[in-house]
């Protein structure tokens, strides 16, 4: 099964943990079973199985009396069971000790990328450049492979598809000496991140290997990263292993996660072999290649979330400037077309949309259905466009957008008229929203006393998050019985007001993380069903919504 099916199943398998009232001997044996049975079919080595199942067992043993039930209370075991299993997992796809090169700033960091033929090599070459782009690096693409025919074409035109500065020589059949010549070009221009792609074959063999020696003795570079097609599945160890004997392979990136039944196998395999996974690809996008981090990795699959990898995102992509200034104003009830954009901006700063919301306990990255979520982001892009051609009066709403000032906004950025009015009510929605949602920051913002009130009686505080919520991002989110036992695996109503103080930066207020935009309501928008305001945007808009700019 895909990694996205094994996530579910596994996570079938631990809700079972949230209806019972008590927990035996006999649904700890149901449960592993389902789990075995998960990871066996997504190739996973069954040595890992039998040593996950029996650490399972053990540490939940421990807490279960004479009578084979749950001693320390339903609530203990629940978050036992779940803690040892995120816990197994996670050492199963992470090296003790081996650490990946980490980035210099102020030098020239020189990555040399190898793989078999067909692995992915080149594409990952372009999504690793864009990738470190994105961030702020300057990075260069030097095209080495002069084995497989087409090599050049395609890496040439994937740089120019991400406006990344490309080095290459379509008749020099040395490989040696263009990697040599590109890297010195990219040093004497201070390029920070240089990428050398290197010839693969159809198979392991000495002059594949005797080629990469060559290349890595010319150019020394600070690591060599290994590309590897996770389809082979266990396979992948012996792979692995041969190449970092012979040139000492940094880390690994394992590439096409999204389509097969193998993933599980690939990656604790990798992982086997110490050599650390870095990133993991999965999908066709430049921007479908995600930092691997083992224990955030299994927490998403889970549906468990991910709070560090979202703070870490949202860090990275909004200043510690704006977020403050969002936060402040959603406290206020203020929303203007000015945060609108930003929050718009700090979603395609973010990446996939489908990244950042499987990292939200209880949302699931399979939220926004496959294919839309390039469709979404070109949607937001033109709302982009539109609040580019306002005024700041406009922006700051001190001006009402009257007809002629529609028409001229409409006029400067290549829309219809029809297109900035179905902006306008979308601006309208979220700004009652924003009003609504402010009083989940009193629900993060309560006192120990209040605290404890809510602990006694979770059914209340249910009912309050319910009327402080908006009905769109409620039914995002499952309803009030998803919520519930998101809850539940938070450790109650105490962990979920620390996940909130978190996520708000101990402020509260509907912009999330730090400011960060409503998600529940954004992943509608970008193709999600349901919900508020946008959620329902793609069969009410305007025809022709989705032509390009003019």
């Amino acid at each position: 099964m895909v990694l996205a099916e094994l996530g579910q199943k596994i996570g079938q398998a631990l809700k079972k943990l949230n209806a019972a009232s008590v927990i035996d001997d006999k649904l700890l044996q149901e449960i592993l079973t389902e789990i075995a049975s998960a990871l066996l079919s997504a190739d996973v080595n069954i040595k890992y199985v039998i040593k996950l199942r029996d650490s399972v067992k053990t540490q939940v043993t421990l807490q279960m009396n004479s009578d084979g039930q749950s001693a320390n209370g339903v609530a203990t075991v629940r978050k036992l069971i779940q803690r040892t299993v995120v816990e197994e997992l996670t050492a199963m796809l992470q090296p003790a000790e081996n650490r990946p090169y980490e980035f210099k700033k102020g030098k020239a960091n020189v990555v040399m990328l190898v793989g078999l033929q067909g692995s992915g090599k080149t594409t990952t070459c372009t999504k690793f450049a864009y990738h470190y782009m994105k961030k702020g690096w300057r990075v260069g693409l030097v095209c080495a492979d002069t084995f497989r025919a087409g090599a050049f074409e395609q890496l040439k035109m994937n740089a120019a598809k991400i406006k990344c500065p490309f080095f290459g020589h379509k008749k020099e059949t040395d490989p040696v000496k263009i990697a040599e010549e590109g890297v010195n070009f990219f040093k004497k221009e201070k390029f920070e991140i240089i990428i050398v792609d290197t010839s693969g074959r159809h198979k392991q063999e000495a002059a594949l290997f005797e080629e990469m020696q060559q290349v890595q003795q010319t150019i020394k570079p600070d690591t060599a990263i290994f590309v590897m097609d996770s389809s082979i599945g266990q396979a992948c160890y012996d792979q692995a292993q041969a190449f970092n004997k012979t040139i000492r392979v940094g880390s690994v990136i394992i590439t096409k996660l999204d389509g097969h039944a193998k993933g599980g196998g690939a990656l604790s395999a990798v992982a086997a072999t110490q050599s650390p996974v870095v990133f993991i690809g999965t999908g066709e996008h430049f921007d479908d290649l995600e930092p691997f981090e083992a224990e955030g990795f299994i927490k998403r699959l889970l549906g468990l979330g991910d709070l560090s990898g979202l703070m870490k995102t949202v860090k990275e992509a909004i200043s510690e400037e704006k977020q403050k200034n969002m936060i402040e104003n959603l406290q206020k009830g203020q929303f203007r077309l000015r945060d609108m954009r930003d929050q718009f901006q700090s979603v395609l700063n973010m990446g996939p949309l489908s990244q950042v919301v499987g990292m939200i306990p209880g949302l699931n990255a399979n939220l926004i259905p496959k294919g839309k979520e390039k469709e979404g982001t070109d949607r937001v892009k033109r709302f982009l466009y539109m609040m580019d051609s306002m005024t700041e009066e406009e922006l700051d709403c001190v001006k009402p957008l009257t007809e002629s000032r529609i028409a001229r906004v409409a006029q400067g950025s290549g829309t219809r008229v029809e297109e900035v009015n179905f902006l306008l009510e979308e601006y309208k929605k979220f700004e009652k929203m924003v009003s609504k949602m402010g009083k989940m920051s009193n629900l993060a913002g309560k006192k120990p006393a209040d605290l404890e009130a809510m602990k006694k009686n979770p059914q209340l505080a249910m009912q309050q998050m319910q009327k402080a919520m908006d009905p769109g991002m409620l039914k995002q989110m499952g309803g009030m019985g998803n919520i519930m036992n998101m809850v539940k695996q938070m450790g109650g109503m105490e962990g979920m007001q620390d996940m909130m103080q978190q996520m708000m930066g101990g402020a509260g207020g509907a912009g999330g993380a730090g400011g960060m935009p409503n998600l529940g309501a954004l992943a509608g928008m970008l193709g999600g069903g349901g919900g508020a305001g946008m959620m329902g945007a793609p069969p009410k808009m305007p025809p022709g919504m989705m032509k390009r700019r003019r």
